[in-house]
């Protein structure tokens, strides 16, 4: 007897999304900060905002998150050397 397949037969990937670099951390320019859903964290400076809400790094530097304004923010303050 045939069954039934259950739920609408696609299977999507997985978002990975979070935070994936933490205060106090180094990071490269153009490494991804936080994978996010809307803009809960918004870039300050030294970081960018891609079209998918990825803040991601523009410089070398030490990652910090803020809280300004009740929204938390995320800087990238750069090495000097």
């Amino acid at each position: 007897m045939g069954r039934k397949k259950q739920g609408n037969g696609r299977d999507s990937n997985p978002r990975y999304a979070g935070t994936k670099v933490y205060s106090g951390q180094m990071v490269k320019a153009g490494d991804i900060i936080v994978r996010q859903k809307g803009s809960r964290v918004i870039p300050g400076r030294g970081t960018s905002i891609g079209k998918d809400f990825t803040v991601f790094s523009l410089a070398d530097g030490m990652v910090e998150f803020v809280e300004r304004k009740g929204k938390k923010v995320v800087n990238v303050t750069p090495i000097s050397q």
